[in-house]
């Protein structure tokens, strides 16, 4: 039976209370399955933090409040018991802020976007999937919503419940479908990889500045002007607790980057800089320009020469090979080709060059259930 939901549709208890959630906690450990989400408010604010996290039984829904209960911890003897099962569409970002914000972790997981890519989906988010399998269009409007304002409109917790209610009616049919087509196996070892996730601090050796895009079409001394504009959005951002984007757009600091204006009655002109925006910060702008203008030659930031690498055509060639035979079995299997093995892990095979499948199976990176579906017609590929 198709329909929709709107706000206004669901029932649930906020959670503010710590002995509150505490008392949750026992009752939760008599479920054998729940659904779970997290929302944060890192599209809107500069400081990212966990705002919200939802949890859903098959029959009641509970919102809990980090801001107002303070320690989640106690939510650890749910998340982390194996035998009560915790139901997440595509949990890679709220495994991470769980483990860094809260310090949870999770075992028994099922993840109904990993499910739904074994089942050979292409549109993975959580509206398509519970349109085709439930027949259900689930509400939009606050997607990107701040959750770290308070109060909460009702709207707001009316749609975080619809996150979750129907999480548990979803994994049910998307594991008879998995069952069905003998891949449920290969969706656990995806579960329980995934369930490893921790939160890392993103590793670049390029500076903050230098990862915005467009920023390698700028010459040295366009480059010193991004700098100190992305210094100082940084700074009135950090300070106001807001996006970057909301206070100053990427394409605004690289068109001045390219030709800095002349003057702050010039920054109207700037894509993205309104009157008023020049009016209150023009001043502050136009510093971070020239400061970028007065950076010596000598001391320019230029990019790094990237290294140079010696081309193998016969590791270009096996590799070609691989991505045909790759083609082929994802269209025989009906999936994603890119799901079904990386350009990566190909790169990896070709190099390494397993003959058996002892060998395959301990190539770096690479899943049982990979070996188990391609296994023999790669092997079959690399002995050519």
């Amino acid at each position: 039976m198709r329909g929709s939901l709107t706000t206004g549709d669901m029932d649930y208890e906020l959670i503010e209370d710590p002995e509150r959630l505490r008392t949750l906690v026992s009752e939760l450990r008599a479920e054998p399955l729940l659904g779970v989400d997290t929302e944060a408010a890192g599209y809107h604010r500069y400081f990212d933090r966990l705002s919200l996290v939802q949890v859903s039984s098959r029959t009641t829904h509970w919102l809990i409040d980090p801001f107002a209960v303070g320690d989640l911890s106690p939510l650890g003897e749910v998340l982390g018991d194996p035998a009560i099962e915790k139901i997440f569409h595509d949990a890679d970002y709220d495994v991470r802020i769980l483990d860094r914000d809260a310090g949870l972790h999770l075992s028994g997981l099922f993840d109904t976007q990993i499910a739904a890519a074994f089942l050979g989906e292409k549109q993975l988010g959580l509206g398509n999937i519970a349109e085709k399998y439930l027949g259900l269009k689930l509400p939009k409007e606050f997607q990107r919503a701040d959750w770290a304002e308070r109060p909460l409109s009702e709207g707001m917790k009316q749609y975080a419940a619809s996150d979750t209610a129907h999480l548990p009616e979803l994994r049910d049919r998307l594991r008879a479908a998995l069952e069905e087509r003998g891949r449920l196996h290969w969706a656990q070892e995806e579960f329980i990889r995934r369930e490893g996730t921790r939160w890392t601090e993103p590793e670049d050796g390029r500076e903050a500045y230098m990862r915005t895009k467009g920023a390698r079409d700028l010459t040295p001394r366009g480059l010193a002007i991004l700098r100190e504009l992305h210094e100082w959005r940084e700074g009135v951002a950090r300070e106001r607790d807001q996006a970057t984007f909301r206070i100053l757009g990427n394409q605004a600091l690289l068109e001045m980057s390219a030709s800095p204006p002349p003057s702050a009655r010039d920054l109207p002109s700037v894509n993205g800089i309104s009157e008023g925006l020049a009016q209150r910060r023009g001043r502050d702008i136009m510093a971070a320009v020239q400061r970028g203008l007065d950076v010596p030659e000598a001391e320019l930031p230029r990019w790094p020469r990237s290294p140079r690498w010696e081309r193998d055509p016969e590791q270009e060639a096996r590799v070609e090979t691989l991505r045909d035979v790759r083609a082929r079995a994802a269209e025989t299997l009906e999936l994603d080709p890119g799901f079904l093995m990386s350009r990566a892990l190909l790169d990896e095979l070709a190099r390494v060059q397993p003959r058996t499948r002892e060998e395959l199976e301990r190539v770096p990176g690479i899943r049982a259930w990979q070996v188990e579906a391609v296994g023999d017609v790669m092997l079959k590929a690399l002995s050519r």
